[in-house]
């Protein structure tokens, strides 16, 4: 991202009334923070990642600081000590199980899902998002209460591929 990106994106963050949003790639992550007035200030910070194989130099800095190797958006996860999967949320935003609030859930624990079916939506920005599950198999857990707000990389589903 050059100098121009992070300033229109900052300028669209004060416009749409947000009050924080997180943009990560690999090279570098963004927060930006807006103020509750009307001056439309924003706070940014930038942080720049290592490069994991930098990170496993002699020279590294503190354990802490070393980044998490971080799967694909929507990328399901093996879980420890079982075959079940986990699919995770790849954006922020409001979890939604169903289309609509006259609607049925999108899926119900013990539904059997196919790859590319919708799971639910995440609104981001008065954006609906409807994520697809990576996996076919049975939901053995729904991990998210409805209306409930979800960060990135967090645990939605557990399903169990056989």
């Amino acid at each position: 991202m050059d100098i121009k990106e992070i300033q229109n994106l900052i300028r669209f963050v004060a416009k749409s009334g947000a009050s924080e949003v997180s943009l990560e790639t690999e090279d570098i992550k963004i927060t930006i923070k807006t103020s509750g007035d009307a001056s439309g200030l924003a706070e940014t910070t930038f942080v720049q990642q290592i490069p994991v194989a930098t990170a496993m130099t002699p020279m590294a800095a503190a354990p802490a600081a070393a980044p998490v190797p971080a799967a694909a958006p929507a990328a399901p996860e093996a879980t420890e000590n079982s075959n079940y999967i986990t699919v995770k949320s790849p954006i922020i935003g409001t979890f939604y199980r169903k289309p609509s609030p006259d609607k049925p859930s999108f899926v119900e624990v013990g539904s059997m899902v196919n790859e590319g079916d919708v799971l639910c939506v995440i609104e981001a920005m008065k954006l609906f998002n409807d994520i697809e599950s990576e996996v076919s198999g049975k939901i053995v857990k729904v991990l998210v209460d409805d209306s409930s707000p979800v960060e990135f990389d967090q645990p939605l589903f557990i399903v169990d591929p056989s």
